[in-house]
């Protein structure tokens, strides 16, 4: 159901109901490994999520844009009671959770340096009224964009919470790198067309949302989909530093298979062929990838460097991708070129 914002004198109060039960959003309102997924506008990430929650924890949220500048925010727990209630503070801070005032990043500093937040969770027959209020948010354009925010959060969260009953993301990527072998291949299944899945596999303004640990913000440098063409990613750490990948485009088979090279800029010389292929039965999409490295050496030394945990993050994040967008709306293909 639609969000409902308006002012009142305690406050600004957003409400919701999610067509999923309490525990459900609950969870997901709680857990970091959730809010990551859903937590800020459409274009912006939250790399970050810390929570101890319970009365007198503190929370330390990232916020980032879509241009890599980080927004930070803390608090306090004055109240929790399990699936009914959270009570928190809020204000500003730096990435240590040091509290700013709001000039600290460009806004107004007549804002408060302090907000409460209060988060109720109430059951409606198998759904869920969610009702966030939050005191000390200045009337006017500042509540404006405040409610627009938060409605655009709970569209990212109704689609995490509707994920598993439209099979967006069917069970967890799986992985294979047997012992002694250069090799490594995992699968995804996807709950839509392939056409959906590749079309987001490929398109560049897509892959920055997609590609990489939630951790590192993803440049798309260059894109050149098409055989022969080269790509380019960079990625920014939290520390600012750089991390850059690179490779050429071998074989482009819409929307079947991408074969591709890859490499890691600072070490020159070590590059796997890739194999990515798209397999549709039934409405749904298999992706398989399959990355041959040049040595057992260069592939265990991979995995060393958390190529799981990141090959499997990414596809969370891709899986994510194709929840969040709408169901109507057609693959971006129009950049395969021929």
């Amino acid at each position: 159901m639609a969000n409902e914002a308006r002012n009142q004198e305690c406050g600004l109060l957003i409400t919701r109901v999610f067509d999923a039960p309490r525990d459900a959003v609950w969870r997901a309102w709680t857990e970091p490994a959730s809010v990551r997924q859903w937590w800020g506008p459409k274009s912006y990430t939250a790399p970050s999520i810390k929570s101890d929650l319970h009365v007198g924890g503190r929370y330390l949220y990232c916020l980032r844009s879509p241009d890599g500048k980080d927004f930070w925010s803390a608090g306090i727990y004055r109240e929790v009671i399990r699936l009914e209630k959270i009570v928190a503070t809020d204000t500003f801070a730096d990435a240590q959770g040091n509290v700013v005032p709001a000039s600290h990043y460009g806004m107004s500093p007549d804002f408060p340096l302090e907000l409460q937040v209060t988060v109720t969770f109430t059951h409606l027959d198998g759904k869920t009224l969610l009702a966030v209020r939050q005191v000390g948010v200045p009337a006017g354009r500042v509540s404006e964009l405040t409610a627009a925010g938060w409605a655009e959060s709970f569209d990212k969260l109704a689609a995490v919470l509707a994920a598993p009953e439209r099979q967006v993301a069917i069970g967890k990527t799986t992985f294979l790198a047997e012992p002694g072998k250069q090799e490594v291949t995992y699968t995804r299944e996807f709950g839509v067309p392939r056409e959906r899945v590749f079309g987001m596999y490929l398109d560049p303004e897509k892959v920055p949302q997609w590609w990489g640990p939630r951790s590192l913000t993803t440049r798309v440098d260059k894109m050149e989909v098409r055989p022969g063409g080269q790509w380019r990613f960079v990625q920014h750490d939290n520390e600012g530093k750089e991390h850059a990948f690179r490779g050429v485009y071998h074989s482009i088979r819409a929307p079947e298979q991408v074969v591709w090279t890859f490499e890691y800029e600072p070490m020159p010389g070590h590059v796997s062929f890739e194999t990515t292929t798209f397999e549709e039965h039934d409405g749904s999409t298999k992706l398989t990838g399959r990355s041959v490295f040049q040595s057992v050496g260069d592939r265990d030394g991979m995995l060393k460097w958390k190529m799981r945990e990141g090959l499997a993050e990414s596809m969370d994040r891709l899986a994510e991708l194709v929840v969040r967008e709408a169901p109507n709306e057609p693959p971006h293909q129009a950049h395969v070129r021929k």
